[in-house]
């Protein structure tokens, strides 16, 4: 019953904005495919853990990147774009939207780096921000600061580098 209040989405229409979701897919698939170990980089409130892993399951280490993902079909109208040779810039034109900003690097029509900046509303329980950095071919980043009510603020640094 409730599929029947999405609107239909035609699998052959082209995105609206480029497309996050497909991107990082793609590049789950390559990094497993050349399954090389990468040195991880944990930081919590302050607590600094590094190692050198294999990641088994790409799709997963990258979902917070996906899931940024701007081209929902409700959202088709919900951000400003600015875009250049060298860059492709969106920002949420409505404050309650997550994903606040997204800027894409190109050099040569080929994505160079991908920064995303993600915000949960304040509300009666939690407030989150996150910074997602994207390298390709290079390292990664996930920056993520939570504030829970009665149990204070928690920061995570998530860092990789590639093919070490």
């Amino acid at each position: 019953m409730l599929a029947s209040c999405k609107p239909a989405v035609n699998a052959n229409e082209k995105p609206v904005y480029f497309d996050i979701k497909g991107y990082f897919d793609n590049e789950a698939a390559k990094l497993a495919k050349q399954n090389k170990p990468v040195l991880k980089t944990i930081i919590h409130n302050g607590v600094t853990e590094t190692k050198k892993v294999n990641i088994s399951n790409w799709k997963q280490e990258l979902d917070m990147f996906a899931s940024a993902d701007v081209n929902k079909p409700a959202w088709r109208d919900s951000y400003a774009v600015q875009q250049s040779d060298t860059s492709i810039v969106y920002k949420a034109k409505d404050e309650s939207l997550e994903t606040r900003n997204v800027i894409i690097s190109k050099k040569d029509g080929k994505v160079q780096s991908i920064l995303i900046y993600t915000h949960t509303p304040k509300n009666l329980l939690y407030e989150t921000t996150t910074k997602l950095s994207w390298f390709p071919d290079s390292a990664y980043q996930i920056q993520k600061s939570q504030t829970v009510k009665l149990m204070g603020k928690n920061t995570y640094d998530i860092s990789g580098k590639l093919n070490q």
